[in-house]
């Protein structure tokens, strides 16, 4: 099939599942959670990816791609049973994403999606120990490994996994990937799978730069391309506000922010780990039960960290957005954009962390001096512009 060919037609969102012919263990998993009707990228994708094609796919977390690749997954192994033996450390099919909250999300959704398929998953990420992990490995064939591409390098180097035997490659968040630095990793690990034509391949990218579309040509083979519109529509739920305070009045703001009655709980974005450390300690000295989340917080601690926020322990958290891209808590009343972000997409990234699910939520961005020059690209994205004001008088 073409990289061209037809995306599955518009009608996307009205495709039921159960007209897909899936394996019925595939189809209890996603009775049981409820699901009916296939995502936009579902609906476009899965016609597909089905049938064995490699497949580029445009699209943001919150778009329902965790599922539609980890369907075609579970699919895909179960009407291709290996017969005879099947040696340990040799998983059918592989999952790379840039973060291990990213890979913890995917590895909990397929428990949840595949818990009657009978198919073993295992989670391998740094920052945890490596034994425990190896251990999972060992207890028995493995059919899918959700990794970061550091640990997965670790494994692979000490020959505890072989990944000639990979059927399905999904490469998560590949701009992040690009970001983030671990593309020569993730070239290493593509290498050591089988060749192109005798695997499928599914690429995932927020963001399709010159960059991606070459490392997508070189990885996939004739793959079809889905591009799925930013959250722009989900934005509709958002009340998106923009505080016009000079830098030394942003504190003083930010604290008349979180004494507000409506603030449940908060997510403060800034642009870099410094900045978030240095607001964290901040919001500490004041009596603020806050938590952070940075690149350089341990897996144990972020895991920590997430879990008091979730349970309402801390209604504040400090982050990066690499670090906020792999937050997924419902329930979130506002975010905060202390620093305005100077790539556009994280804007909608991370007001996209409230108003979800049908729920009202506000984004407060605060511009000063020093960033307000980045808001016209953020409303060229959003296609609207944004209401700048003086913050709300505080007696």
């Amino acid at each position: 099939m073409s990289s061209d060919a037809p995306d599955g037609g518009e009608a996307g969102a009205q495709v039921k599942f159960d007209t897909l012919h899936l394996e019925a263990s595939v189809q209890q998993g996603i009775d049981a959670l409820g699901f009916e009707h296939c995502s936009p990228i579902q609906g476009r994708i899965l016609p597909h990816t089905l049938g064995g094609n490699d497949a580029i796919g445009k699209a943001q977390t919150g778009t329902g791609k965790t599922a539609a690749f980890l369907i075609t997954i579970f699919n895909d192994l179960l009407s291709h049973p290996i017969d005879g033996e099947r040696y340990l450390g040799e998983p059918r099919a592989v999952i790379i994403a840039p973060t291990r909250e990213l890979v913890m999300l995917i590895a909990s959704d397929a428990q949840e999606l595949g818990r009657f398929t009978g198919l073993k998953t295992v989670t391998l990420i740094g920052g945890a120990d490596y034994q425990k992990q190896l251990n999972q490995v060992n207890r028995s064939p493995v059919d899918m490994v959700v990794a970061t591409p550091g640990r997965l390098i670790d494994f692979m180097e000490r020959r505890d996994l072989a990944l000639d035997r990979v059927e399905i490659l999904v490469l998560d968040e590949a701009d992040r990937m690009l970001d983030m630095g671990f593309i020569p990793q993730v070239k290493r690990i593509v290498r050591a799978t089988p060749r192109k034509e005798d695997r499928q391949t599914l690429l995932f990218s927020a963001t399709f730069t010159q960059d991606i579309m070459n490392l997508a040509r070189q990885w996939t083979f004739e793959p079809i391309t889905v591009e799925i519109e930013p959250e722009r529509v989900a934005t509709a739920s958002v009340d998106q506000r923009v505080y016009l305070v000079s830098s030394r009045e942003r504190f003083p703001v930010l604290m008349d922010i979180l004494n507000g009655a409506s603030v449940e709980s908060v997510i403060i974005f800034a642009n870099r780990r410094d900045q978030v450390r240095r607001l964290y300690e901040k919001l500490r000295k004041e009596g603020v039960q806050c938590g952070m989340l940075s690149g350089e917080i341990t897996q144990a601690k972020r895991t920590k960290t997430l879990e008091n926020f979730k349970t309402g322990r801390s209604k504040v958290l400090v982050a990066t957005d690499v670090a906020g891209r792999g937050i997924h808590v419902e329930g979130i009343s506002h975010v905060v954009n202390y620093n305005l972000p100077e790539d556009p997409e994280d804007y909608v990234h991370r007001i996209g962390r409230t108003g979800r699910a049908g729920a009202s939520g506000v984004s407060i961005s605060f511009a000063s001096e020093d960033d307000a020059f980045l808001l016209p690209d953020i409303e060229a994205l959003l296609g609207h512009s944004l209401a700048c004001m003086a913050p709300p008088e505080t007696h």
